[in-house]
């Protein structure tokens, strides 16, 4: 996989780039509250929900520093 021809693929890389790391932040810690195998510790599914909603603006936002135009969206 080229990296640099996923990124021009991707018109709004930066938003999809953050949308996915501030998800992933969010699951990863409820991911090892499940696995970790103490009782004490609670897995949260709302939580978990909240990461995925956090991807999919991500992914589905618009960078700022582009426009319609060049997104093919006019």
């Amino acid at each position: 996989m080229n990296i640099t021809k996923l990124m021009k693929d991707l018109k709004s890389w930066k938003t999809t780039v953050l949308g996915i790391i501030s998800g992933l932040l969010v699951i990863l810690p409820q991911i090892q509250n499940l696995l970790d195998g103490d009782p004490e510790t609670v897995f949260s599914e709302t939580i978990c929900m909240t990461g995925l909603a956090l991807m999919g603006l991500g992914i589905t936002a618009k960078d700022g520093d582009k426009s319609s135009k060049e997104l093919g969206l006019d």
